[in-house]
């Protein structure tokens, strides 16, 4: 059983549970990304065999893209596996073209529809149509969300009946319990690539409006600088606001729990989601959510029950959500983050995810002729 993303990291920290459930139904997981050192540790523990490759995440480059699927059509033709289990774009696309050449089923995961959808013109035209053509033969398509998947159907990148819908890559209920909600001033944290299309300087403006209203709240960013996205914001501009006093710069981390627990709210303000593992991971830890009233988020954010939604691109909105809930009470804030955790054992538990993958998987043994 392969699976591939765009960095080993990314099946590290989100596709443990599954690697694990693959192991037990039998399967012998093989992970095709390139290598993170960062996976390092985690990989040696799921004892995987890691097979390293070569991705240019946001290139166009159809020279280097052909050599992609080159690349994993060579891999797949000597590891002849079950299934491709793909996740982010390239290895999706490429990975299911690829496995469809070797008649090799291809289950992509669609975790978000990344800056290709949310900023439109001739890329995402290039995209759809890549899209469309890699997922032809795949016996299902996993998407986080209902809105990301009638998007696909309604433009024919995919059929109706080849769909499903995952609730995101699940969430680890034992690793991810409640914790209790710390005392002082309120504590905002971003969690995840600082990215312009993540709403990162929206939340750097919301912040900057509201310290003189709240001089000892904090404002905390959590997360690596991409640059290989299009949309990264320079270290330099992060250094400007770090210097200005408006956020604290955290770095990143391997455990985020620990910024979790001392959080008062997790805040996403991001264009677009598939399904937030860091609302997820806050909300089993029973903390209020602030999110941009977008796909993806708005699944796991229910106003004024387990947080507060705010309007996309912007930062008064979001400066009013974080003011409001800066004013409630504390058993108010208690109540909402009870609230989320309860929503993510309902609804969101890894699980369920695996269950759905092992489900799929038991169909695709069955569909195969004996020998």
């Amino acid at each position: 059983m392969v699976l591939s993303a765009n960095s080993d990291w990314n099946i590290a920290n989100f596709r443990q549970g599954l690697v694990r459930a693959l192991r037990t139904a039998g399967y012998e997981p093989v992970v095709i990304a390139p290598q993170d050192p960062a996976a390092d540790d985690r990989m040696r523990d799921l004892g995987v065999e890691r097979i390293a490759i070569e991705i240019d995440r946001s290139g166009m480059n159809p020279v280097a893209d052909l050599r992609l699927l080159a690349r994993y059509r060579s891999l797949l033709k000597r590891l002849r596996p079950a299934a491709h289990l793909g996740y982010t774009i390239k290895p999706n696309i490429y990975g299911s073209f690829a496995a469809a050449s070797l008649g090799i089923p291809a289950l992509p995961n669609v975790s978000g529809l990344g800056t290709a959808f949310i900023r439109g013109g001739p890329l995402q035209m290039i995209v759809t149509r890549l899209y469309r053509a890699g997922f032809r033969r795949a016996p299902v398509v996993f998407f986080q969300n209902e809105e990301d998947r009638q998007l696909f159907v309604d433009r024919r990148i995919v059929r109706p009946g080849q769909t499903r819908v995952l609730p995101g890559s699940g969430v680890d209920l034992q690793r991810f319990r409640p914790a209790p909600l710390a005392g002082g001033p309120p504590v905002f944290l971003f969690i995840g690539r600082l990215l312009r299309d993540k709403g990162v300087v929206e939340f750097v403006e919301a912040a900057r409006s509201l310290r003189p209203e709240y001089p000892d709240a904090r404002f905390q960013l959590l997360g690596a600088v991409d640059e290989g996205n299009r949309t990264a914001i320079r270290q330099s501009e992060i250094d400007s606001w770090v210097a200005e006093g408006v956020v604290e710069r955290l770095g990143t981390t391997d455990d985020v729990r620990p910024f979790i627990a001392a959080a008062t709210a997790i805040v996403l303000p991001s264009y677009r989601e598939g399904l937030p593992r860091s609302l997820l991971e806050a909300a089993a830890m029973s903390r209020p959510l602030i999110a941009a009233d977008v796909p993806g988020c708005r699944d796991v954010v229910v106003d004024g029950l387990n947080g507060y939604l705010c309007a996309v691109r912007d930062a008064g909105s979001l400066a009013a959500a974080m003011r409001r809930l800066t004013q409630l009470p504390p058993g108010q804030r208690l109540a909402m983050g009870e609230a989320g955790r309860q929503r993510v054992q309902e609804r969101f538990s890894e699980a369920l995810v695996v269950r759905a993958y092992l489900d799929v998987l038991a169909g695709l043994d069955a569909a195969q002729p004996e020998s």
